[in-house]
């Protein structure tokens, strides 16, 4: 008697036979997720992908216990605990810890974006970014909160979210203690300590600590506003102010005092009115 199909993986030929390598070396993507509109070149890219609707994520880190889909992605991740940094770019001397993180940094010095919208001609470093933007556009958020059921265009802003639930801050800053959601969150900060602004604008020379914030500045000199509320038309530099600006219409204010309870809709009106308790003047 035949051992039955795992239900959520088709039928296909083994992983490493020779049909599969045939698919695999022609390009041709036969393993179909039944979830969603994904498809794969192989059933085991096909098996991790569905980690992403199961939500199972098999590798954890024994320093810290985060958890990942892949065994890559946790060693990519240990590399944050032992702090090595093999892969430095010749032009600034910035170190990363893999060669991929290189190669997207390089696109700060040769401005190139390869990968570009067709719906409004947005052009980004990789094509993460290009799949996030789309999705602004269709409206489609695939990663939902299991505890509170808010929806989310990405799984890293999921998990960023569920921080919110679970008060863990995992990344905290050597120099002065204050704590992060992200690893990169943690970057970004230090560099208010060293003062680094390794992005500059190459049209008023202006520089800036954070890629995204450089890419949002030379919308000051193109005029563009590429994200727009698809309830009242305003139009916006970056996803970040169309996210704040829409929770005007849905009333949502996630930032509140813990002192006397007010509520906000963003982050710096929450810190402005925290002033008045401490009496610090802006």
């Amino acid at each position: 008697m035949e051992e039955n199909q795992d239900p959520e993986v088709p039928s296909r030929p083994a992983a490493g036979s020779s049909s599969e390598k045939q698919e695999k070396r022609e390009g041709l993507k036969n393993h179909h997720c039944q979830l969603c509109d994904k498809s794969f070149t192989t059933a085991h890219n096909l098996k991790i992908h569905l980690r992403v609707h199961t939500g199972e994520k098999p590798y954890s880190c024994e320093q810290c216990g985060k958890a990942f889909t892949t065994a890559q992605h946790l060693r990519r991740h240990l590399l944050v605990h032992t702090g090595e940094k093999s892969y430095s770019c010749d032009q600034c001397g910035n170190a990363f810890t893999t060669a991929q993180h290189l190669r997207r940094h390089l696109f700060v010095h040769t401005g190139e974006k390869p990968y570009s919208c067709d719906q409004c001609g947005n052009a980004f470093t990789t094509a993460h970014y290009l799949r996030l933007l789309q999705r602004i556009h269709t409206g489609e958020r695939p990663y939902r909160c299991d505890q509170c059921g808010k929806a989310f265009n990405s799984a890293q802003s999921l998990r960023r979210h569920q921080h919110i639930h679970t008060g863990k801050r995992p990344y905290s800053c050597d120099q002065c203690g204050k704590a992060f959601t992200t690893a990169q969150h943690l970057r970004q900060h230090q560099r208010i300590h060293t003062g680094e602004k390794p992005y500059s604008c190459d049209q008023c020379g202006k520089t800036f600590s954070q890629s995204s914030t450089l890419d949002c500045h030379r919308r000051v000199h193109t005029g563009e506003k590429p994200y727009r509320c698809d309830q009242c038309g305003n139009a916006f530099t970056s996803a970040h102010h169309l996210r704040t600006h829409q929770r005007s219409h849905a009333g949502e204010k996630p930032y509140s005092c813990d002192q006397c309870g007010k509520a906000f809709t963003t982050a710096q009106h929450l810190r402005r009115h925290q002033r008045i308790h401490t009496g610090e003047k802006p």
